[in-house]
């Protein structure tokens, strides 16, 4: 009966230990998470911001220190885990590549904070966002010129052949015919390109180079049916 009550109160031990060390992993994700979408907040640029997705990256955060307290050093608990989550199916596409980075960037906090390594998952958050965020304030990456859709339209006696040849020479480093197809009945012609802009021309200056060769009729330029 002393050894059987003995045995209790060791596993008593155990769970106590396991329950702070829980709590405090649970709590430092948390913390860090919020830190991860803070910085997501502020360096996002993207048309369709989502909060259900900020609070997926912090629960995911969170959820991934508590399973690595679960599993610990015990491989069939590892490989019953995985099991239990291969059914789980996303079904909803990422429509930024970033958001990605930003979930794995909360898993590693969490399961620094699920192992003990308390200080490295510190670490390792304030880092990883301050240069993240120096990514965004630099502007890194971003190239000058965006690929774009330009749609001229032409009278449809005119001959477009090399007709503006000279000004995507001049305001461009690359442009390709892509559509030509009749419009307004069959009395006008649109000609769409794809372009490339050469490094500080405006918009206005090669639409009003272009007016000049089509008898002023509409010009557009469309940023968003070019993706590389």
């Amino acid at each position: 009966m002393d050894s059987l009550l003995e045995i209790l109160r060791q596993h008593d031990t155990t769970t106590r230990m396991t329950i702070i060390d829980g709590f405090l992993a649970v709590f430092l994700s948390f913390i860090l998470a919020l830190i991860i979408t803070k910085v997501y907040k502020l360096t996002y640029k993207g048309p369709r911001y989502s909060q259900s997705f900020v609070h997926t990256v912090i629960i995911m955060g969170v959820v991934v220190s508590l399973i690595m307290i679960v599993i610990g050093n015990n491989v069939a608990v590892a490989f019953g885990l995985v099991g239990a989550f291969s059914i789980i199916r996303f079904r909803s596409a990422m429509s930024d590549p970033k958001d990605i980075a930003f979930i794995f960037f909360a898993m590693a906090a969490g399961i620094a904070c699920g192992l003990g390594f308390y200080l490295l998952a510190i670490i390792f958050t304030i880092t990883l966002s301050l240069l993240i965020y120096a990514l965004y304030i630099f502007n890194y990456g971003n190239r000058e010129g965006a690929p774009r859709t330009m749609k001229i339209t032409v009278p449809e006696n005119l001959q477009y052949d090399g007709l503006f040849d000279d000004v995507f020479a001049k305001y461009t480093t690359y442009q390709s015919l892509t559509r030509v197809q009749t419009t307004n009945l069959g009395t006008m012609i649109q000609l769409e390109y794809e372009v490339l802009m050469k490094d500080g021309v405006k918009d206005k200056d090669i639409i009003d180079a272009v007016r000049e060769r089509n008898s002023n009729l509409n010009v557009m330029i469309n940023y968003t049916d070019v993706n590389y």
